[in-house]
C-alpha cells in the first residue's frame, strides 16, 4: 500500500498510537498544534539534525530501519556531547506520496528501537510531501545539571576519545563496493553484538532486548538472497563477515556514547561526527588553544586494519579524517583519571601530530564539511 492511499490523517493517527507515551512532564503530547511541557529545574538542551537523501544517505546502501535508528542516534550524540540527557523528540518527515507504506513502517521500527534504547519520548513533529527525494529531521530536547561546551579546554589538559575511530568511514567504503543494503541485526547495549542471525520470516524475533523485524516486505530486503550476495561480494574483497560486520554496523546503526562515567571531569567536549581532525580543530577554535596528538595512541580496530588493507586505504587516514564515528572527544585536567583513550594534550597554540618516529607535523582541519569540495 502506498502512502497516498492511506492519507496524512491516517498516518498521523498511526504515529500517535505507536509513539504515544505518558510522562509527568508532558502536559500535551502528539495530536495538538504544539506539545506542552512542564519546565524542569535544569539547563534545557535543544539540538536538531537533518538527513537529506543524496547528501547524508543513499537508499541503495541503507535500509529504512537503519535510517530511522541512525536519525535518532546522531541527535542523541549531540545531547551527550553537551553532557546532557535526551528526553523529548520532534520528528519531521518529507517523502513522496507514492512511497510504499512498508518503507514507512520499517523506518518507524528503527525510530522506535532507538528511542527505547535512549529512553526518549516522541512528542510531535511534521509531515510533508516531496516531488523527489526524502528529507528527515529530528529535534531533540534534553537537560543537564552541568553542561559541557567546546570552549572549556585549558593548556595541559589531556585529550581523550571514547573508542575506535575510522570504523564508520571504512564501513561506508565497504558499502560502496557491496552496492546493496546490508541487513544486520539491530544494535543493542551489550558490548559483544551477536553474529549475523539466520534468515527469518514472518513478524520477527526477539534479540538482545530489541524486536528484530524482517525487512523483506515490499522488496526492501530479501534476506536469503542478500546474505548469499553479501558473502560472495565480501569474499571477492578478501574479507569475512566477522571483519565487515562491525564496520558496517558503525556506519549504518551508530550508538551514541553516554558520557556519565567521566562527565564530572570533562572541561570541553564534542562528538566526532565529521572527523577527528576537523572536530578537534573546532574544539581548539572555541577554547582558543592548540593540540598535540600522537599517531601511536589513535585507537584503530583490528577490523579496520584488515579491511583497509584489502581496500588499499590508509587506516590512519580514515581514523583522522573519516566522519560519523559519533565517539566523544573531550579534555580532562592532567591530575584526573578517566576510563577513555588518551590521544594527546592541549597546548598553547600549535596543532600538531607526532608520528611513530617522533616527527612533528602540523595538521589541518580535515574532514567532512557541508558546502565544501569533496573528492
Amino acid at each position: 500500500m502506498r502512502l497516498s492511499e492511506i492519507g496524512e490523517l491516517s498516518l498521523l493517527e498511526q504515529i500517535r498510537k505507536r509513539f504515544e507515551k505518558q510522562s509527568a512532564n508532558i502536559v500535551v503530547g502528539i495530536g495538538d498544534d504544539a506539545a506542552v511541557l512542564k519546565p524542569v529545574d535544569k539547563n534545557l538542551l535543544v539540538t536538531t539534525d537533518m538527513m537529506v537523501e543524496g547528501v547524508h544517505f543513499d537508499l541503495s546502501f541503507i535500509t529504512p530501519y537503519q535510517l530511522g535508528f541512525k536519525l535518532i542516534s546522531v541527535n542523541v550524540s549531540d545531547i551527550y556531547a553537551m553532557g546532557g540527557i535526551p528526553v523529548y523528540l520532534l520528528l519531521d518527515i518529507a517523502v513522496n506520496k507514492d512511497i510504499n507504506m512498508t518503507f514507512i513502517d520499517r523506518l518507524f521500527d528503527g525510530v522506535t528501537d532507538a528511542i527505547n534504547l535512549y529512553n526518549t519520548i516522541l512528542i510531535g513533529g511534521d509531515l510533508s510531501s516531496t516531488n523527489a527525494g526524502m528529507t528527515l529531521s529530528a529535534t531533540l530536547i534534553g537537560y543537564a545539571k552541568r553542561y559541557i561546551r567546546r570552549s572549556g579546554a585549558d593548556i595541559g589538559d589531556r585529550i581523550y576519545v571514547t573508542g575506535n575511530l575510522g570504523d564508520s568511514a571504512c564501513g561506508l567504503e565497504l558499502l560502496k563496493r557491496i552496492k546493496k543494503p546490508v541487513p544486520i541485526p539491530p544494535t543493542h547495549p551489550s558490548p559483544s553484538p551477536p553474529p549475523y542471525p539466520p534468515p527469518i520470516s514472518g513478524g520477527g524475533q526477539r534479540r538482545g532486548g530489541f524486536y528484530y523485524r524482517g525487512e523483506g516486505e515490499g522488496g526492501v530486503v530479501s534476506r536469503d538472497s542478500e546474505l548469499r550476495t553479501l558473502n560472495l561480494r565480501l569474499s571477492e574483497l578478501g574479507l569475512s563477515w566477522n571483519v565487515a560486520e562491525p564496520l558496517l554496523r558503525r556506519h549504518l546503526m551508530p550508538v551514541a556514547r553516554d558520557p556519565k562515567k567521566f562527565i564530572r571531569h570533562a572541561t570541553a567536549m564534542i562528538d566526532i561526527s565529521d572527523g577527528l581532525l576537523i572536530d578537534l580543530s573546532r574544539l581548539c577554535d572555541e577554547s582558543k588553544v592548540g593540540a598535540r596528538i600522537y599517531i601511536k595512541d589513535i585507537p584503530v580496530s583490528s577490523e579496520l586494519k584488515k579491511a583497509a588493507s584489502y581496500l588499499g586505504i590508509s587506516p590512519i587516514k580514515l581514523a583522522l579524517s573519516g566522519g560519523e564515528d559519533y565517539e566523544l572527544l573531550f579534555t580532562v585536567p592532567p591530575d584526573k583519571k578517566v576510563k577513555a583513550i588518551c590521544i594527546g594534550e592541549i597546548i598553547k597554540s600549535e596543532r600538531v601530530i607526532i608520528d611513530k618516529s617522533g616527527k612533528e607535523t602540523a595538521f589541518a582541519p580535515e574532514g567532512y564539511q557541508h558546502f565544501g569540495i569533496h573528492g
